[in-house]
């Protein structure tokens, strides 16, 4: 069992008055694979939602037990627990770490993977992650430093390739500087070519 010292390091702040007892079990989160592909219609209906959003981008860079992520999110503790359990069921998320205190056994969550992966949204259909993007956007601070852009290019097929590898390399470069100490951050980009007007206007109608 970690000594008190490295239980402080691991944020689980330790019992100190020798009369309760406190067990740790960690798993380890290194092995984690790259990405999670996202495949069945549960999985799909877990990570749609809005609250499972949140809730997975408190995971992103640190496991989080029922009660923290309740007060990260914003969450009723029974809410956020009923969403945690979806999330688990559909393979999102899962236990890394266990805590035994006062003879209750606190489970500590995290990613079940560093990225997920959506299938392409069908014709038609809302984009689940810029859905969600979007409210996040509203939902933030007026006050708060944010850059929104919106350009309209023409560029052959090879400089679109190009445009999109550059733009998730950056995006790869921010996430391994990533403290789990500071702020969140979100980063949302979308490249691709937009429907022909003449078919827009047709579907309008």
């Amino acid at each position: 069992m970690p000594s008190l010292e490295q239980a402080e390091m691991l944020g689980l702040n330790p019992l100190r008055n020798g009369q309760e007892s406190l067990t740790i079990v960690c798993m380890s989160t290194d092995d984690l694979p790259e990405t999670f592909h996202v495949t069945t219609d549960e999985q799909l209906r877990a990570v749609s939602n809005l609250t499972r959003h949140r809730i997975m981008a408190v995971l992103r860079f640190e496991p989080a037990t029922i009660t923290q992520i309740a007060q990260r999110v914003g969450l009723a503790k029974g809410s956020s627990s009923y969403h945690v359990r979806l999330l688990e069921r559909a393979g999102l998320v899962k236990v890394v770490r266990t805590r035994k205190v006062r003879g209750v056994t606190e489970r500590y969550y995290a990613m079940a993977a560093q990225s997920i992966e959506l299938p392409d949204p069908g014709p038609g259909q809302p984009d689940v992650l810029l859905r969600n993007a979007v409210a996040d956007l509203e939902a933030s601070p007026v006050d708060g430093e944010r850059h929104v852009r919106m350009a309209h290019l023409r560029l052959t097929e090879e400089q679109f390739t190009e445009l999109g590898a550059r733009l998730q390399a950056l995006a790869d470069e921010y996430r391994t500087l990533s403290d789990p100490s500071l702020p969140d951050v979100s980063l949302v980009f979308a490249l691709f070519r937009p429907a022909p007007r003449q078919q827009v206007e047709q579907d309008a109608e």
